[in-house]
């Protein structure tokens, strides 16, 4: 990519984009674009809307105590009725975790996807006493969803059951892969299907929105079996408990170990609510084949020497709530011992490193062993890599690109790739959350943004928490606390009592602040003797600037400042 069509698709951006006309699909990502996760792109066309994805983001270290960030709904809010169906490419959090939450604003939305997909959202759904109108689909079926015709195309990624979407419209044709790769010898022998591919290229694609997530990385994708050798290489060399930690829906990798452990006689335990539920499921439905008397309740742990035990956690991206650093803190029930071998079967998340890093120094201050994907080849990508990618844009042939899935270095990287292939760079659309892309006739163009924000789960709250709390409680955390408490008399102009200031987390005694009280009293003296009608937030704002000047220039701190001025 150019930085002209770099700068073309940031002046789109700042327009206001117009009425769509009859006949005109419009695409709207109000997620996923700039990020790792919160999938979600909204097609409308006639006036109903299709929704391919609904997922979650998990949250970084500058934003304590969120749970979870969804898509802004907003866009879609007052047209929920307008909604003719969901589709959801896999089951993967960041694909289906805000499910719940929309439907709580419409309950019958018809959800669209494969047979273990639907079957993790309905689990999901069940803890939120959500019943879902699901519609099981499977590859090669062309289903219509009201003026939009999907045919779902199978598709390789890091969990079974994955499908990407091909969208027949008057507006001309889609294909959005949701997550994949090209793994050639997949676990469950079902490959991404080129073949497929090929036909939907002959056909015409105007419109392509592949995964981007690893367009940086040369080559092509290691395959899964790879891992399987490496893992019981690791059970051969443990001599006590061996913990695994993965993603609760990697169906994939717990095959693997559960096959390790069975080829070295151990019992398998599984540890968090998520990866209980999942497991189930993926058994109940044939997705997971558990090996006879290998898989034991976590009660029986305790009744069973160490080198008997392996034990498949959540917790690999370092949540600070999932088991693995709960573990790691001593907070959890099972107690990591030396010796112990910790085996981090996952990548890590862009934006985690800090949280996986500091679960690995709790580990190994507690005696383990730790291995991950750094220093051995215990987990390998879900996403197609650059040479696959190429691939697709050879197969394929899309008239337009509209890369997603991925931060921005990826969505320029994949953008860079279709370039190479021959797509035209004025076809090749950059977009964020918000982007409006306008196709009609096979035509696609960026148009305009329209409002797309960060929507924060804290708790049973939802959308309450705004960015400016996130950025109090940052300041909190880091920087401290100062109350100060002045009580005047306005008609004779005194201070009756103060300024009283208490503080935490600023500074080890309270007594250092006595340099500054005189000050702040000299200062609300001098405004009420001045003006005797200051407002009592007025007088508040001059105790903070007193005091918030002299902590940040003695004390080189900024924190939160409450000035408190009451009036006897």
């Amino acid at each position: 990519m150019t930085e002209s069509s770099v700068g073309k698709a940031d002046a789109a951006r700042m327009q206001t984009p117009a009425k769509l006309k009859k006949g005109t699909m419009r695409i709207v990502p109000l997620g996923g674009l700039g990020e790792v996760g919160r999938n979600m792109t909204v097609f409308e066309l006639n006036g109903k809307l299709l929704i391919i994805d609904c997922g979650v983001l998990f949250p970084e270290e500058h934003q304590p105590g969120v749970d979870l960030i969804l898509p802004d709904f907003s866009y879609i809010k007052d047209r929920l009725d307008d909604v003719v169906g969901l589709v959801l490419t896999h089951g993967h959090e960041d694909h289906i975790g805000a499910v719940p939450y929309l439907l709580r604003l419409r309950e019958d939305i018809p959800l669209y996807g494969s047979k273990l997909t639907l079957a993790f959202v309905e689990a999901k759904l069940a803890e939120h006493r959500i019943k879902a109108n699901t519609n099981i689909v499977v590859e090669g079926e062309i289903a219509q969803v009201g003026n939009f015709e999907c045919e779902f195309v199978a598709v390789n990624h890091s969990i079974p059951d994955a499908l990407a979407v091909f969208l027949r419209t008057e507006a001309g044709t889609v294909l959005h892969t949701g997550d994949f790769k090209m793994d050639q010898l997949p676990l469950d022998g079902r490959i991404t299907d080129l073949r497929h591919f090929a036909r939907l290229g002959e056909e015409g694609v105007d419109l392509f929105l592949p995964d981007s997530t690893n367009a940086e990385v040369p080559g092509f994708t290691v395959a899964e079996r790879e891992i399987g050798p490496v893992l019981e290489a690791k059970f051969a060399r443990a001599r006590r408990r061996i913990i695994v930690a993965s993603f609760s829906s990697h169906v994939h990798r717990v095959q693997q170990v559960l096959d390790a452990a069975a080829v070295h006689g151990r019992k398998v335990a599984f540890i968090g609510r998520s990866m209980v539920r999942n497991m189930g499921i993926a058994e109940r439905l044939g997705y997971l084949e558990v090996p006879q008397g290998v898989l034991v309740d976590l009660k029986q742990i305790d009744s069973l020497p160490d080198h008997k035990v392996v034990l498949m956690s959540t917790g690999s991206q370092g949540e600070p709530m999932a088991a693995l650093s709960r573990m790691a803190n001593g907070e959890h029930k099972v107690q990591i011992n030396p010796g112990d071998t910790v085996i981090l079967a996952s990548s890590l998340i862009p934006g985690n490193e800090n949280s996986v890093f500091r679960v690995i120094n709790g580990l190994m201050r507690l005696g383990a062993e730790v291995i991950h994907k750094g220093m051995a080849k215990v987990h390998v990508s879900g996403h197609a890599s650059a040479g696959e990618l190429l691939y697709c844009y050879n197969i394929l042939r899309p008239k337009n690109v509209l890369p997603v899935h991925g931060e921005t270095r990826h969505l320029i990287a994949n953008g860079r790739l279709a370039a190479q292939a021959g797509v035209p760079e004025d076809n090749v659309l950059l977009a964020d959350d918000g982007s409006v892309i306008d196709m009609k006739d096979g035509v696609a163009k960026l148009v305009g943004q329209v409002e797309c924000g960060y929507v924060y789960v804290d708790g049973s709250k939802v959308g309450t928490i705004t960015d400016d709390d996130l950025k109090d409680r940052v300041t909190l955390g880091e920087e401290g606390f100062i109350s100060v408490i002045t009580v005047i008399n306005r008609q004779n102009g005194t201070i009756i009592s103060g300024p009283d200031i208490h503080a935490r987390g600023v500074a080890e005694e309270d007594s250092v602040f006595n340099e500054i009280k005189p000050k702040i009293a000299a200062a609300i003296m001098e405004a009420v003797g001045n003006n005797p009608n200051h407002s009592t937030h007025q007088l508040q704002q001059i105790t903070r600037r007193v005091i918030g000047s002299w902590v940040s220039r003695k004390l080189r701190r900024r924190p939160m400042i409450v000035p408190v001025v009451l009036e006897a």
